[in-house]
This record gives structure tokens, sequence and C-alpha cells, in this order.
């Protein structure tokens, strides 16, 4: 039986799978069947640096590796958030002009995740990732010389593509080479590369910037350095092992693996729409949130507060310290207590922290609430890249994660610009001067969204496959010619007849 012939799996089957968490599975008998296995054991909280025990160095080598590229990721994302006053100052426009073309990097960034999420299922995380990092430096160079508003738009909007490709392929080269056990806390820590790059954006533009003569420009320039720097690193490591014997392939295998690569693809998009609609859904969610509360949080506290540059990074840096703590600790708790009951948890304290992140006007208070708020904010997210990873079609964790997360960013591209445009069409008074009341309108989003976050996460019910490094890559083949992992595409009518054809023979 060719893979063009294997039925897809039915619209009810996908519904039962992703609402009820019906699946394949081994029963206690040792025999295999369909339907909704019995709930697991809870696993026991272990000692953190046991599990960091369990790393090889080559393991450590690949988490740190994925790491460092996300946090230059996030770093080159984040220049343009702290620098949007400065440059709304230097093309005389407002900081809703600039934040547009926050805008437009979010609505690019889903282009990227597919290209390179593809190609990195295809061919390898390693040369994937090290393109993508030699092109984000060019950008950042290109931005930092940029003379004129469209060019800035047009260099961002470039940005955005490869920019998309780097968390997928981060999250899949970090996590599926370590143990089962460490990945809870290693999800946090892993996700708060996010957080890292953001603060040191703030703190090269807390120091640097004001004391060289080119100002803003230095925060991309620095980027761009930061960026390159990774590309070479990715360059001098080892690939994956996954992929590594893909190398030693005759050109005529290699061929008829890419074949059954985009068939195997094919029949996976015809057999897991709904988990795909799902999972972009989930993500925008979570995308919105982040977005929502950190893209304009600077200007807000320029503009709403009244804090002086220094106070307003300063405030940035605390809220930052807060994510990496939050991310870290909820990645480690979500080992014991469940994926879903972390993620609900921690929005839920999230959206209780509102008041306290808006309200306050002293310095005190507000870096408080920002410290509170990025705690849960990043807890819940601390615990998205092993809670999608588990979730992913085990072939294409790279595609499947980074395109589900970029389009989630692309439909939740405008939230800075919602947040600035409301904000300035619903001033305050702020020393007898009338400014944008952008507090308001970033809490009464943060609500609606802390809701949905925690509604959609409570309705999945799709069963995590916890050991994903087991399978093969996508497009391997048996000697018959048929997908080595073809059971988790097909219809469960189709997988009985193929098993049983393959037991006759």
């Amino acid at each position: 039986m060719s893979v063009k012939n294997l039925a897809a799996k039915s619209f009810n089957q996908q519904w039962r799978e992703l609402f009820y968490g019906e699946q394949w599975f081994v029963n206690a008998e040792g025999v295999r069947e369909y339907g909704r296995p019995p709930p697991k054991p809870r696993t026991p909280l272990q000692n953190p640096f046991k599990l960091m025990a369990m790393m090889s160095m080559q393991q450590w080598i690949f988490f740190l590796v994925g790491w460092f590229a996300w946090s230059t990721d996030a770093y080159d994302f984040f220049c343009v958030s702290l620098s949007a006053t400065a440059l709304a100052n230097y093309w005389g426009v407002a900081a809703s002009t600039i934040t547009q073309s926050i805008t437009y990097t979010l609505l690019t960034r889903s282009l990227g995740a597919v290209i390179f999420g593809v190609l990195g299922d295809l061919y390898g995380r390693k040369w994937p990732l090290c393109i993508n990092l030699v092109l984000i430096s060019a950008f950042q160079i290109g931005t930092g010389f940029c003379q004129s508003l469209p060019l800035f738009y047009g260099l961002r909007s470039l940005f955005g593509v490869t920019m998309g490709g780097v968390w997928g392929l981060s999250a899949a080269l970090a996590l599926e080479n370590i143990p089962k056990e460490p990945r809870g806390l290693f999800s946090g820590i892993l996700q708060q590369g996010y957080a890292v790059g953001y603060l040191i954006a703030a703190i090269i533009n807390l120091f640097l910037v004001p004391n060289v003569s080119v100002g803003w420009r230095s925060l991309f320039f620095f980027g761009a350095a930061f960026s390159f720097l990774m590309a070479v690193v990715v360059a001098i490591c080892p690939e994956s092992p996954l992929f590594r014997d893909n190398k030693t392939q005759k050109k005529e295998e290699a061929v008829a693996s890419t074949r059954a690569f985009f068939s195997e693809l094919g029949l996976m998009l015809r057999s897991e729409y709904l988990r795909c609609i799902y999972a972009v859904l989930l993500m925008t969610c979570f995308n919105f949130v982040s977005h929502g509360s950190q893209d304009l949080y600077p200007t807000y506290l320029k503009t709403t507060k009244g804090f002086s540059d220094h106070d307003s990074t300063v405030a940035t840096i605390i809220g930052n310290i807060g994510a990496i703590c939050g991310g870290t600790l909820c990645g480690y708790l979500s080992q014991s207590l469940g994926r879903r009951p972390m993620i609900i948890t921690a929005a839920f304290v999230g959206a209780c922290f509102i008041p306290l992140w808006i309200l306050p006007s002293g310095f005190a208070a507000l870096s408080a609430g920002a410290f509170f708020m990025q705690f849960c904010v990043q807890g819940a997210w601390g615990v998205v890249p092993i809670f999608l990873s588990e979730i992913s079609p085990p072939t294409f964790r790279a595609a499947f994660a980074g395109v589900a997360y970029q389009l989630g960013n692309m439909i939740s591209s405008s939230a800075a610009q919602i947040e600035a445009s409301l904000g300035e069409n619903f001033p305050t008074s702020v020393n007898g001067s009338s400014v944008p009341n952008y507090g308001i309108v970033q809490g009464i989003l943060l609500g609606i969204i802390f809701f949905l976050l925690i509604v959609f996460t409570f309705i999945g019910r799709t069963q995590p496959v916890e050991d994903f490094e087991k399978y093969h890559r996508a497009g391997v083949t048996d000697e018959s010619g048929q997908l080595a992992d073809f059971a988790l595409y097909a219809a469960k009518e189709e997988v009985d007849l193929v098993e049983r054809a393959q037991t006759r023979k």
C-alpha cells in the first residue's frame, strides 16, 4: 500500500482525539487498542539539580545552543519596543506609528516558521537555524543604518520572516535531545531565553545607548553582532542525532525520502487540521498575553506614568527578572502537576495582579506589579515549549510548533497597535497634561485574554506524546515503501487493515 492511498482521519476521529483524548495505546494486558487511555500516575517532584545531572555534555550543548538562539531572537525583536520613543522623536511621529512596525514583524513571522520549520524537519536543525541567524544579523544592521520610515517598515517586515523560524528550530533542538524527566524544568528555562534577551536589550538601552553618538542605532548594531556570533556557534556545533544518519544516504535515497516527507506532511495536514486550528488559537491567546503586557510597557511607563527613560528601563528589567523566575518555576512544577493545570493556574493568578500592574503611580508599586505580572505571564509561557512539543505530531515538531506559535503571533500582531491607538483615543491627565491612557487599555485587554487562555487550555484533551524522541524523522519508510510512523496520522480503520496485513506477512 502506497502512502497516497492511506485514508486520513475523519472529522469525528479528530474531534474525539482533541476534546476526549482518544488515541492508540497499550492496555494493561499488553494489547494495543484505540480509545481514551487510563490516567497516568502523578510524577513526584524531583530535585532540580538531580534533573540537571541527568544531562550528558552533548545534550547540554544542544540545549544551550537552542537557548542562546532564542535569547538572541528576543533581543532583536525588543529593540523596537525599547527605542519606540526615540524612533518616534527621530522621525517626528506618534509612538503608535512606530509600534506599527511591530505589527509588520509579527505578521511576517509565520511565513518564516513555515519555510524554516519544513526545512528543519526535512534536512535537520543546524543549517536552517544558522541561516536564520545570519539573515537576522543582516536585517539588524540594515535597521541601524535606516534613514526613512518606509525603509524601516520594510526591514522590520523582512526581519520578521527570518525571526519566525528560530523558535520552532530552537525548541526542537533543545528538547528532543534531553531525557524525559527534566523536560518540564528545561522547557521553563528555554522559554526564559525570551526574557533574558529582553533583559539584555534593556540593559544595553540603559547603559550603552545614552552614552554613544549613534544613540538608538547602537541597540540594533549590538543585536547584529550578537546574532552573527550565535550563527557561528551553531555552525560549529554538531547536527541533532535524529538527522545525522541521513547524511550518509545515497542521492537517490535522499530524493525518495524527500518525496515521502511531503507525502507524510500532506497526510498529517489532512488528519490533524483540527489539532492545527486548536494549537493556533491557543498560541494566539498566549501571544496576546505576552505582547499585550510587554511591547508597549516601556512607552506606557514613560507616557502615562511620567517615568524617566532610566526608571522605565529599570522597571522593565525588574519585570523580566520576574519572568525568568516564573517561567523556570512553572516549567519545573509542570513535570509533576501537569502542563495544563500549571498554565491555567499561572493565567488565573496573573489576572489577579492586573490592578497592581496598572493602578499605582509610584515606582516601587508599579515595579512590583511588573515583577508579578511577568512572573505569571512567563510562568504560563514556561510550559509552552514542552507542551507544544508533546501535542505536536511527533514527526513535525519543528514545523508544527513553530507555525502554530507564529500564526498565533500573526493574529495577535495588532496587540501593541490596539493598545497604542485606544490609549491615544481615551486620554488621561498627568500633572495637568493630557496623555494616552495606556494602562486601562492594557488591563482590559489582558483580562479578556487571560480568560480566553484559561478556557482554551481547559477544553483541549489531546494526549501528550511524552516519548516523541522515539519516533522516526518525517519521511522514513520501511522496506515495503510504507511510512514508518503511518499509524500516527492514518484513520484508525486504516491502521487496523495495514497492521493485519503486516501480521499475515
